[in-house]
C-alpha cells in the first residue's frame, strides 16, 4: 500500500470518508508487512509470495465491498483508492463480471503462463474434480476460486 503523504508533494488529500477506513487499511499496511517480513526457510520459491497475494486479496475485496455491497464509500473516494494503489483494479474489474466473482488473482486466468496454455486448476469447480483430490493454486494459494463452488 503507497505511503500517505503529506505537505506538496502530494498532489491531492484523499477525500472525505477516507477517515472512517484508514485505521482498516492500516491493518492491511501492517499485515502485509509483516509477510514481507516473514521467515521463508522451509518455504518453496513461489510458497513465499502467497500471502502477500491473500492480503492483497482481503484489501482489494474490503474496499469493492464498501463501494458495490454496502455503498459505504462515494465514487470519488473508491477512484481515489484505485488510483493510490490501495486496491487491484484489475482484479475489481474481474469480479464485475459473470463467473468470475470469487477469482483469487489475476494470475489465475491468464493462459500465456501455463503449459497448456489454460487456467489455473483453481478455477476448475470442485464437483469436476475427482473424488478426494485435493487442488492448490502455485501462483497465490488458493483452494479454489471458481464461481460455480
Amino acid at each position: 500500500m503507497p505511503p500517505y503523504r503529506t505537505g506538496k508533494h502530494n498532489k491531492r488529500p484523499p477525500p472525505d470518508g477516507f477517515e472512517d477506513i484508514e485505521d482498516t487499511l492500516l491493518e492491511f499496511q501492517n499485515k502485509m508487512k509483516d509477510a514481507e517480513n516473514a521467515s521463508h526457510e522451509g518455504k518453496k520459491k513461489y510458497e513465499m509470495l502467497w500471502p502477500i497475494f491473500q492480503i492483497t486479496h482481503q484489501r482489494s475485496r474490503y474496499i469493492y465491498d464498501l463501494y458495490y455491497e454496502k455503498e459505504a464509500i462515494s465514487k470519488t473516494l473508491y477512484d481515489w483508492l484505485l488510483k493510490n494503489g490501495y486496491a487491484d483494479a484489475n482484479l475489481i474489474a474481474k469480479w464485475k463480471k459473470q463467473g468470475y466473482e470469487k477469482l483469487c488473482c489475476s494470475r489465475c486466468i491468464q493462459t500465456k503462463e501455463t503449459n497448456f496454455n489454460s487456467t489455473c486448476i483453481c478455477r476448475v469447480p470442485k464437483n469436476q474434480l475427482q473424488e478426494g483430490q485435493n487442488v492448490q493454486c502455485v501462483n497465490c494459494g488458493c483452494r479454489g476460486c471458481s464461481s460455480a463452488d
